[in-house]
């Protein structure tokens, strides 16, 4: 069977908790459980932030580590508070303060390495170092577009957990693999009405669930 239908069919993943409730679960240095699904949640997002603003694998890594050690320190202080401010600039200042550290570093390094101070040229700067203010628009603009992105694969698992299995398989393969409706008809054994209305019916839980998160992120 196709590789999208077999990804449909697996056991749903519970959703991860609201950003209000899973923050305030990591003021309890023992919760284990909470660190880690906080980590698993938002690691991934980091890590893909970092590279795509020019960093290399393994300097992504080390922005993960950092930032993740950072975010634990200062909520151990109690410098961040749910009540106030918004947890994605706050997660974002925590990674900017990185990125841009890995880019210093390397810099250091490459005067170090050729004895002369690096010479800005276009050709061999990273993408967030060719905008005027890498520490604003472009670090933010990126950060948006990976924010929303994490927002509709977290409201896509919560959704899965919402609707029959049947429906999700429906949904993915038409709306997420882009499955011509004949093939459906004849790979999963469903009309056009079934295909549309699965399509509706998750693609509004979805919208809806999404609009929630983004909302929840801007607290």
């Amino acid at each position: 069977m196709a590789e999208p239908l077999e990804q449909a069919q697996q056991k749903p993943e519970s959703s991860p908790q609201t950003r209000k409730t899973l923050i305030e679960k990591l003021d309890n240095w023992s919760d284990w459980s909470s660190w880690d699904e906080f980590y698993r949640t938002y690691s991934g997002f980091v890590f893909h932030v970092a590279r795509k603003s020019g960093l290399s694998d393994e300097e992504s890594s080390d922005v993960v580590q950092e930032t993740f050690i950072g975010v634990a320190k200062n909520l151990q202080k109690k410098k961040f508070d749910t009540s106030q401010g918004s947890f994605k600039s706050f997660l974002l200042n925590q990674a900017r303060w990185r990125i841009l550290d890995q880019f210093r570093r390397r810099k250091k390094q490459r005067e170090r390495e050729a004895n002369i101070h690096f010479e800005d040229d276009e050709r061999n700067t990273a993408p967030i170092d060719r905008c005027a203010d890498p520490r604003g628009v472009a670090l933010e603009d990126l950060w948006d577009k990976e924010w929303r992105e994490q927002v509709m694969e977290i409201a896509l698992r919560k959704v899965r957990s919402m609707v029959s299995p049947r429906q999700f398989q429906i949904f993915s393969c038409y709306v997420l693999n882009n499955w011509p409706v004949e093939r459906l008809k004849e790979e999963l054994g469903v009309n056009a009405a079934q295909v549309y209305l699965a399509k509706h019916r998750v693609g509004r839980l979805l919208r809806k669930e999404a609009a929630r998160l983004s909302a929840e992120a801007e607290k």
